[in-house]
């Protein structure tokens, strides 16, 4: 596939940070907008979107901000809460970040008057993800360089802490498996977790290094994907721990993978950041080509509309999103 048939993204959102992460929430918030939040050197800003995709009145992208915490430190990650409703009175809006600090941050807003946040110590060293528990939402995981997965109540107690073998770099928690824990290695292992027995139940493996991330799918719980090096993996888990297929995609390493939240086919990698033009690979698994190849001046974080065939990106001073066929 040829270098020019990139494509500019198809809408763009100016923000008032470099974004270094921005995630779509994955939950039902209780509105017919989508949640998308992000985060920067100093602030962690809450929005609101709506696309001509899903509503015709929309012309392109309608945004607007819904708050803006200041952090202070460079964020790093960003989960949300499924407790997040905006059709409660009041509102609750939850989510929880992981900072340079090496601390995670609870937020906890109804959008007025109350707006504050627990700070959670432990880790050691850098996280590099965090994801709640999709029912309830009463427990966060998190991942390190420190070599530990560690899994926290809304107090900040650490409920259990897994012991890696090195960096932890991706961490899933399915809604239709919620008792197993995903988590992925630099090293280029995958182990599940059974959070009952806190024993490994299953491990996957890469054969390839560094891995940088992984992502259990959501429309299907026996898919898992993964970056290591410059290939994407694939792995069907009810049929084997050894890939289903791999490719090589990203001459310049991979960076992230995030599956398509509405097709178990669809899915998206990142170059590494730092290069001219990052790029955005968007895959289909029936295709020997990418799809789509999107190109931004630099960029940072991935994350999929929880209806949409359509991802976003962060970069300077601006969130790009793209929209591919399903």
């Amino acid at each position: 596939m040829k270098q020019e048939s990139s494509r500019s993204p198809s809408y763009t959102v100016e923000c008032e940070d470099y974004v270094h992460v921005v995630e779509f929430n994955p939950f039902d918030s209780g509105t017919a907008e989508s949640l998308i939040a992000y985060g920067g050197n100093n602030y962690v800003v809450i929005g609101r979107c709506s696309f001509q995709e899903e509503d015709a009145e929309v012309d392109g992208i309608q945004y607007n901000t819904l708050r803006t915490f200041h952090q202070g430190i460079r964020v790093d990650a960003i989960a949300w809460s499924p407790e997040t409703r905006l059709d409660a009175l009041p509102p609750l809006l939850r989510f929880c970040t992981a900072a340079a600090d090496r601390k995670l941050r609870l937020f906890t807003s109804d959008l007025q008057a109350k707006n504050e946040y627990k700070i959670m110590e432990g880790h050691s060293s850098y996280i590099n993800d965090l994801v709640f528990s999709p029912k309830g939402g009463q427990e966060i995981a998190s991942v390190s360089d420190d070599h530990t997965c560690r899994v926290w109540d809304l107090e900040g107690n650490v409920r259990a802490c897994f012991v890696l073998r090195s960096a932890g770099m991706s961490v899933g928690w399915h809604p239709e498996d919620a008792f197993k824990l995903m988590v992925a290695e630099k090293n280029g292992t995958i182990r599940f977790y059974d959070l009952v027995t806190h024993q490994a139940i299953l491990s996957l493996t890469t054969g390839q290094t560094p891995l940088m991330s992984a992502h259990w799918c959501f429309k299907n719980t026996f898919k898992v994907g993964a970056v290591a090096g410059n290939d994407w993996f694939i792995w069907d888990i009810s049929r084997s721990s050894y890939p289903l297929e791999k490719k090589p995609v990203h001459a310049d390493r991979a960076k992230l993978f995030r599956w398509s939240t509405v097709n178990e086919n669809l899915f998206a990698t990142t170059g590494y950041p730092g290069k001219m033009n990052s790029q955005l690979l968007i895959h289909h698994l029936g295709h020997p080509q990418p799809i789509l190849i999107g190109s931004a001046a630099v960029g940072s974080g991935l994350t999929w509309h929880k209806t949409l065939p359509l991802c976003a990106m962060g970069g300077d001073h601006r969130i790009f999103f793209w929209v591919t066929e399903m």
